[in-house]
């Protein structure tokens, strides 16, 4: 039962998204605009109003943190058992329901990557190829399955662009390698990924009384994000809505920076096309950034297809800041300074972030912030919860909770930190050692911030939530990470580093398709920017190296 005002805090435009029924709608929201928050209140505002049954809603998402995220917003409104899932969980608990019935024994084991079975394949083809090579090998897999085609489909599309096929092998040849991987993943009875979403297709698609039982539990589906479908998930979608009305999808043609692995806004622009009679809704207020960060990314996709104008509610800040530095390392060390400065003004780690291209430009920076005793987390790389100090770490607290552990929550958790290592100094250097240490002072900090009633069995279940969702605790560390690990979070001072041709738009971008992709991405990167902006590049890479041209989407918005 929904206990609060579900049209609570909605400007005009959230309001039309959570008031408007009767068919097929289409929300197309910008950077900002509070696209969650009008999707939450619709399904609370639905439930009040008799219009949506909570267990008969499947609201859809593409991360796991953004289907958790969703869910705790719901509870705030006082809505219970919506079910806020990814694409891959919504299949994957429908696959393990009717896979024992319909296909009999026990579902195959996912494989968590493609890597070790492609090598094997490789192996059993007497080919052997470098890491690089083989992660491009498994990434065209999964083009070939997030694009639904069989392997005699894959080589006819291939033939088309063969300097698409990794390695500069033959179209054949990789058809070849594509064939026996699938052989090698059957003879070790597991499943991939994008083998979930395939098998659920095939379920519906060849029994009937699958699809109408799917159809008959979620009468409403609502999509956010959806601008980065892929034609398996689309595929999958169809046969989930079937000849019903009653779908809304959210979606940012702007923000489409997944193309590589199948993601098209050509759904979500054309929606109305399928769906002539599909209410088109647009949110352009922004409630994210100062006008100057918003201007400047208006400028960089104004005229592009499905461009939307965001239109900033903040008051001014400052003007972004832009900086050309004689090379690698003398950026790295403006932006280490610039760092060090606004932490003295008070600014926290955790509302800094810098964001790049590629992994590989984090390096220069991090050696910069070492030396200012700059604490960071480079995210992409383990997750905090997947760090196996933290498993243990966790582990070891549900232990204590299992075994009737009592006491006060802060000292029981402190005594199990204390023994995996956690000391009462932080180590005066940086490293790996450093990093663990913050790692689980963060564990400790957030024992610490629990409400005094917290039991150990209610943190233990808090920790185990935020592990399922990726939410780790503040670690009091300015983030480094890329721009497409960047989407979806923002942070009130961030820095795009390397902006300069080869780098972003990246050195492989040749096409004009390949470009406008580079575009977006650098849309998403400034508008992950709350209040202060800085953008900022090297002219060689080192002294006496080839000069570099600034990039044409820092040239665009004006030179220092």
């Amino acid at each position: 039962m929904v206990a609060v005002d579900a049209l609570a805090g909605l400007d005009d435009h959230q309001r039309v998204v959570a008031t408007t029924w009767g068919g097929p709608l289409c929300v197309l929201a910008g950077a900002g605009t509070g696209k969650t928050r009008a999707l939450t209140h619709r399904i609370a505002y639905g439930i009040q109003e008799g219009h949506y049954q909570p267990d008969h809603v499947l609201a859809l998402t593409f991360t796991a943190k953004a289907a958790s995220e969703m869910g705790t917003r719901l509870q705030g409104l006082g809505v219970r058992g919506v079910a806020a899932r990814t694409f891959h969980s919504a299949a994957l608990r429908q696959l393990q329901h009717f896979w024992p019935t319909v296909a009999g024994g026990r579902l195959p084991d996912i494989s968590g990557a493609k890597g070790r079975l492609v090598a094997k394949a490789l192996e059993s083809l007497h080919l052997g190829v470098d890491t690089a090579i083989l992660r491009d090998i498994a990434a065209d897999i999964e083009w070939r399955k997030v694009h639904g085609l069989t392997i005699e489909q894959y080589q006819t599309q291939r033939q088309g662009t063969p300097g698409d096929v990794p390695g500069g092998m033959s179209v054949e040849a990789m058809a070849s390698i594509h064939e026996r991987y699938e052989r090698v993943k059957d003879e070790a009875s597991r499943i991939d990924f994008e083998d979930v979403l395939l098998a659920t297709v095939g379920l519906m698609e060849e029994n009937s009384q699958v699809l109408e039982k799917v159809r008959a539990q979620y009468s409403a589906l609502l999509v956010d994000e959806y601008q980065d479908v892929s034609p398996l998930q689309q595929r999958l979608l169809d046969l989930w809505i079937g000849p019903r009305e009653d779908v809304v999808v959210v979606g940012d043609a702007s923000q489409t920076i997944y193309t590589f692995a199948g993601a098209s806004s050509h759904y979500l622009l054309d929606f109305p096309i399928r769906y002539p009679g599909a209410r088109v809704v647009k949110l352009e207020k922004n409630y994210r950034s100062t006008p100057e960060i918003v201007d400047a990314a208006n400028s960089v996709v104004r005229g592009k297809p499905g461009a939307l104008t965001l239109d900033p509610v903040s008051a001014s800040g400052e003007p972004l800041h832009r900086h050309v530095a004689a090379d690698d390392a003398g950026e790295a060390q403006y932006v280490a300074t610039v760092v060090a400065e606004k932490i003295g003004q008070g600014v926290a780690p955790d509302d800094i972030a810098v964001l790049m291209r590629f992994g590989a430009q984090s390096l220069a920076i991090e050696n910069a912030l070492r030396q200012k005793s700059i604490s960071y987390r480079v995210r992409g790389a383990t997750a905090f919860f997947e760090e196996p100090h933290i498993r243990r770490a966790v582990m070891e607290i549900r232990g204590a909770f299992v075994a009737g552990v009592s006491g006060n929550l802060v000292s029981v958790v402190e005594d199990i930190l204390f023994g995996l290592g956690l000391g009462p100094e932080a180590p005066d250097h940086h490293g790996a050692e450093r990093s663990r240490y913050e790692d689980l002072a963060a564990l400790r900090d957030l024992a610490r911030a629990q409400a005094p009633n917290v039991t150990l069995a209610g943190f233990s279940e808090e920790l185990a939530e935020r592990s399922a969702a990726g939410d780790a605790p503040t670690l009091g560390a300015l983030t480094l990470t890329t721009v497409h690990s960047a989407k979806g979070r923002e942070w009130p001072v961030v820095f795009m580093i390397g902006l300069a041709e080869g780098q972003f738009p990246i050195s492989y971008a040749r096409s004009e398709e390949q470009i406008e992709e580079e575009r977006r991405l650098f849309y998403v990167g400034i508008t992950r920017a709350q209040r202060e902006l800085y953008l900022s590049c090297a002219e060689r890479s080192k002294e006496g190296s080839s000069q570099r041209q600034v990039s044409r989407f820092l040239e665009a918005l004006g030179r220092p």
